[in-house]
């Protein structure tokens, strides 16, 4: 029989040994979820463009999650608003390597925030999935990039409105944002213009800052320029200001006809806020369209508009549209898990081997494929045309998905660089 001693001591012994386990259980604990860390901008001037696409990926996170997760563990998101403060992208992503311990980064639209953010992820050996078109001349081994480079976006574009069916445009004018990617961009476009003859007095380069309101100048200036010979309007404009873009172009009566313009970051959800009716027949291009049918983009339409509904969305539980940045995260998302499950592991550098060559099937009605060598998916180009309703008629495409050139051949010294990232 024990003593009462020999008793307390083992109850105290028990107590010890249980609070040993409960501390030991805890960072157990805490590896209990695979975290993904969502960087878009839920305020500010990108807020109109950017605050979809955390939605999308909670989404895909959602559905995940429902089919029993991944590796066993459900995903946790770890939403951050960098709000459209380019330094705070860098700031934020270093919280959500560091401190939050994310496994992977879905995030940033702009150029100049991913510029911000890649530093950080090189450096901490993070991983971040770029979901929207962009100009190139980047290849980094922590970087995925969804979207479009300038050969599966801009170049088509232009090769269209120089095209008999594309208004056989002359001149041109190439209105952007001043920053990092329209600038880029144009320099891209200036070099394959004069490839193809067009001289430098045939082309009007304009820039105005992020959030710019007022485009009553600059559209007078389009119209006396357009006087000159038939000419196209190439759009970089990015964020808000893309709305007094379009209304000006309404209010000044320039109709597609008679000057067309493309634009490179105007899509669905861009064109909500807008009349646009007056804005019929003026063109964008992306790898995607809403309006495009085929039985996976109309799944993807169905989950979402379940989805918006059910969470409230404001706006989209009303009117849900989809877009192409969205398809791209989508894409992205389901590549990621795809190559976390091959790996058996979200290690960076593991799921950065297994992403080669991953395949997914896209509403755009492709099989879209992860370049074996390069981070860029091999896209199909689409050309639309704004309906009355803010959609889109696609009035060209390529025959089939484009293989990525990060390094445009447009600009002097790209022939000798590689089609990889360099192992650093």
């Amino acid at each position: 029989m024990q003593s009462l001693n020999s008793r307390r001591f083992t109850l105290k012994a028990l107590t010890a040994a249980v609070a040993l386990t409960t501390l030991t259980a805890l960072p157990a604990l805490a590896a209990e979820t695979i975290k993904v860390g969502i960087l878009h901008s839920l305020s500010g001037t990108m807020a109109i463009s950017e605050t979809v696409l955390k939605d999308t990926v909670l989404m895909a996170i959602d559905e995940i999650n429902a089919k029993g997760g991944l590796l066993g563990k459900k995903l946790e998101p770890v939403v951050v608003d960098p709000a459209s403060n380019w330094p705070l992208f860098a700031e934020k992503t270093k919280q959500l390597l560091g401190q939050d311990k994310v496994d992977v980064i879905f995030g940033c639209w702009t150029s100049v925030s991913r510029k911000s953010v890649l530093p950080v992820v090189e450096e901490m050996n993070g991983l971040l999935f770029y979901p929207v078109q962009y100009e190139g001349e980047e290849l980094s081994k922590n970087v995925f990039y969804t979207g479009a480079a300038p050969n599966q976006q801009a170049i088509p574009a232009v090769d269209y409105l120089m095209s008999k069916d594309g208004g056989a445009a002359k001149r041109w004018v190439l209105l952007g944002t001043d920053y990092v990617y329209p600038r880029t961009t144009n320099k891209i476009l200036r070099a394959y213009l004069k490839s193809k003859g067009v001289k430098d007095t045939d082309i009007d380069e304009k820039y105005t800052p992020f959030g710019h309101s007022d485009y009553q100048t600059i559209v007078a200036d389009i119209k006396k320029f357009a006087a000159g010979g038939k000419t196209a309007v190439v759009s970089t404009i990015n964020g808000d200001s893309n709305v007094p873009f379009y209304k000006e172009l309404g209010n000044a009566g320039l109709k597609a006809r008679d000057v067309p313009v493309v634009a490179f970051s105007v899509g669905e959800e861009e064109l909500r806020g807008v009349d646009t009716k007056p804005l019929v027949g003026h063109l964008a291009a992306w790898n995607y369209f809403q309006s495009i049918k085929n039985p996976t983009n109309t799944e993807f339409i169905k989950k979402w508009s379940a989805y918006a509904k059910a969470k409230g969305i404001a706006g989209h539980k009303d009117k849900p549209l989809t877009n192409d940045p969205m398809e791209a995260t989508y894409i992205g998302i389901n590549m990621w898990k795809q190559a976390v499950e091959k790996a058996k592991s979200t290690e960076v550098d593991k799921v950065i081997a297994a992403m080669a060559g991953q395949t997914f099937k896209a509403p755009s009605g492709i099989v879209s494929k992860m370049d074996e060598k390069n981070h860029h998916l091999h896209k199909s180009v689409f050309i639309g045309e704004i309906k009355a309703d803010g959609q889109f008629n696609v009035v060209w495409k390529t025959p089939g998905p484009v293989k990525a050139k990060p390094w445009s051949p447009y600009i002097e010294g790209n022939a000798s660089k590689p089609d990889e990232p360099v192992k650093k």
